[in-house]
């Protein structure tokens, strides 16, 4: 999650950058719980209200960890007799390998979707206690928490992608938002903001190759497809990827594109000087017109990602995290208890997604996985007054409810930047055509990933 002082940008690359998928992963194909013939650990009971004891629970530091340990207070008054200590940790650094050794495990700790497949064997399977609450979570957080046919991840967190856009550029340009249905008219709207303003590159393309292949994954999430299957085979050779690379192609070719370092000095001055006024994104860019922007502070508004075929979904994925419980955790029960209570039930989501001492408008860079959560009789977060007022709640839950089911990260999805992530920038720098950048990339991560794996 994003946090008002530090952009998304620095704590995804904490979880999914420098090598931290690979740390201590085992490959995909070996992930299930009970492979080894020990037999999977399943936990099938809730303890009652009235349970005893003591956990420890492990999340990143920052005001995130801020925003859980206040939601914990609440977790304390329903349940006094459980003593919750709450710890920051350097979660991508330590827990993988913790989980591996088994020394010194919390019960349960905040962990990243990508890294949930990879670790499943030493993670307790929690398909019958997460049961009662299927139908109504997010078919994508379910799939990308499953292993095997098993749910290894508490879902959490919902990270939507939306268009964002400059309202008053729009409105100058004769475009109206409403009527961006089809990345078709996303270009065809470039094109009318650059009749307006000959310097405009509108639409933003991603300048770093890790978060540009993460947008990537976004866009296809949106078609139903990834990287890899959930056998872990590479499937970037298809028609939906072919479909998103020849759109960035001509975005490139037309001119229509501000290739810039998300939220670098100068993405911040395309967006502060007309230059760039559309940037398909996670909700989390909300941060931006929030804490970065301040010329056009109270301009930017978000509306649905335009859909790739008629009828299409108006979202994807694009980041997420989730709760688990290891294996050898010593009160697994009890980790349990408080994720129930966090993930699914009253207060313990408003107090995460609330208004607080933290977030006095509410935690706005996400939504929450549990369906009810988003259906609450009144919006978790508050309209935010630096999109102009704008009910983001709505947008966002609105395209939450429309992102497809995926598949279990695979355990070399970072290193695939090395290859994908890379030739996606010679796309955009248009050294490669679309073609090339699935040929090239496919080769090199079956043969340089997968098959050593």
């Amino acid at each position: 999650m994003s946090t008002p002082s530090v952009p998304r940008r620095s704590v995804l690359r904490g979880a999914l950058g420098a090598g931290a998928l690979a740390v201590g992963a085992s490959p995909l194909a070996a992930c299930a719980p009970g492979s080894s013939g020990s037999g999977p650990r399943r936990l099938t009971g809730t303890p009652s209200a009235s349970a005893k004891g003591e956990i420890t629970i492990w999340n990143r530091s920052g005001d995130l960890f801020k925003v859980f340990d206040a939601a914990i207070d609440e977790f304390r008054k329903a349940h006094p007799n459980v003593k919750v200590n709450h710890q920051a940790v350097d979660i991508d650094a330590k827990l993988a390998n913790t989980l591996i050794t088994g020394a010194d495990l919390p019960d349960g700790s905040f962990w990243d979707d990508a890294k949930i497949g990879s670790q499943a064997e030493h993670l307790y399977d929690l398909t019958e206690l997460i049961a009662p609450y299927r139908k109504q979570t997010s078919p994508y957080k379910l799939s990308v928490n499953t292993v095997g046919g098993r749910i290894y991840g508490v879902p959490w967190d919902l990270d939507p992608g939306l268009l964002w856009y400059r309202e008053d550029l729009l409105e100058d340009a004769g475009v109206d938002p409403a009527r961006l249905t089809t990345y078709d008219d996303l270009l065809d709207a470039a094109r009318a903001l650059k009749e307006r303003n000959p310097k405009a590159r509108p639409i933003h393309l991603e300048k770093d190759p890790f978060l540009g292949q993460l947008w990537l994954e976004m866009l296809a999430n949106q078609q139903g497809t990834s990287l890899a299957d959930a056998e872990g085979k590479v499937r970037l050779d298809s028609k939906e990827y072919r479909t998103i690379l020849s759109w960035v192609r001509s975005a490139v070719q037309d001119d229509l594109a501000t290739h810039a370092e998300y939220l670098k000095q100068a993405d911040l001055a395309a967006l502060e000087d007309g230059r760039q006024a559309l940037v398909p994104w996670a909700v989390w860019w909300s941060f931006a017109p929030q804490q970065l922007l301040k010329k056009t502070k109270g301009k930017w508004r978000a509306t649905q990602l335009p859909a790739w075929t008629a009828g299409g979904a108006r979202s994807g994925a694009m980041g997420g995290s989730s709760f688990i419980i290891p294996a050898k955790a010593k009160n697994p029960e009890l980790a349990w208890l408080l994720y129930e209570f966090l993930c699914f039930k009253q207060p313990g989501y408003s107090a995460v997604y609330g208004p607080s001492s933290i977030y006095p408008g509410g935690l706005n860079t996400s939504v929450p996985s549990y369906t009810p959560a988003r259906r609450a009789a009144e919006p978790l977060f508050q309209p935010v007054e630096a999109l102009g007022g704008q009910d983001l709640w709505k947008v966002a839950v609105e395209a939450a409810d429309g992102i497809p089911a995926a598949a279990p990260i695979p355990a070399w999805w970072n290193k695939s930047v090395d290859y994908l992530g890379n030739n996606l920038q010679r796309l955009m720098e248009g050294k490669m055509t679309p073609d090339d950048v699935i040929d090239d990339s496919t080769r090199k991560i079956q043969r340089n990933l997968v098959d050593r794996a």
